[in-house]
């Protein structure tokens, strides 16, 4: 045993300590400490868990959650391929472009990007400005809106998944599509019954990166969304900020996290989560 960790110590596995220490710091002990209040605040037991699944409003909050991240997730996915597949098809100057014009968004923070678009779709924003010149008056309130949120957090997600569409179909050979023309496949069929199938791995990555990703974001939906159409995280916050109850804002934590857990379940049983670091 002691010669076993002696080895591991000297051996390469050393330079993992450090990331292994910083995790079981600053992540597993304060998730643990969330699954452990949510047992035992303000009562022990399973109280809290009880009074989440049993709240129609926390079970809407929750089921809400999942539809918007379904929406964000197939919407990132129409407008991202398409730039992917510029990207790695026809490469050169403009796939280097593309790709410069794609990564340029993560020089901001999510938080400067969501008030911009609170000033781009605001009352006195360009957007209604607009409408207003084009003769729609009254204009609409766009700002604060299930569709303000929606919109702001796909443009927030869409750079993960055109990278990651990106990463998969800059391996696709291209000759694959030219064999396929020489045999007199249209385009179009080409497309469907070779690039696309090919190309699976990478939305299925994206996919998941956005979904679970949009799970749990916090900031957008709570600026820019409406009070009526509430995100999980939001929720949590609400029931920390106003109410003060931990153990309620902690099973609602652990709920989310065994969704998101049970995701990379069903991924790992369909794709292997092996593929989804490649």
């Amino acid at each position: 045993m002691g010669s076993s960790v002696s080895r591991l110590l000297r051996g390469p596995a050393v330079l993992y300590l450090p990331a292994a220490l910083f995790l079981l710091v600053f992540f597993l002990v304060p998730l643990f400490n969330v699954a452990w209040m949510s047992f035992t605040e303000p009562d022990t037991g399973v109280g809290n868990y009880i009074a989440f699944f049993s709240s129609s409003f926390d079970v809407g909050v929750l089921l809400n959650t999942f539809k918007t991240a379904a929406i964000v997730t197939l919407t990132s996915l129409i407008f991202a391929y398409p730039v992917a597949y510029v990207a790695a098809r026809y490469g050169g100057a403009f796939g280097s472009f593309l790709l410069i014009v794609v990564t340029l968004s993560f020089w901001t923070s999510f938080l400067v990007r969501t008030y911009a678009w609170m000033v781009i779709l605001g009352v006195k924003g360009p957007i209604t400005a607009a409408l207003v010149m084009l003769g729609w008056s009254p204009p609409p309130q766009i700002l604060f809106t299930t569709f303000a949120s929606t919109f702001a957090m796909t443009h927030l997600l869409m750079p993960f998944m055109i990278l990651t569409l990106y990463a998969v179909m800059r391996r696709i050979d291209a000759t694959y599509m030219r064999a396929a023309a020489g045999l007199g496949a249209k385009p179009l069929k080409a497309f469907t019954s070779i690039y696309l199938p090919l190309s699976l791995p990478g939305i299925a990555n994206g996919s998941v990166l956005v979904f679970i990703t949009c799970l749990g974001f916090y900031v957008t939906p709570v600026l820019l969304g409406s009070p009526r159409d509430k995100m999980i995280a939001g929720r949590i916050g609400d029931e920390i900020e106003q109410m003060l109850n931990f153990g309620g804002a902690s099973a609602m934590a652990m709920v989310l996290l065994v969704a998101t857990l049970g995701l990379f379940a069903l991924y790992s049983r369909f794709f292997g989560l092996d593929k989804l670091w490649k």
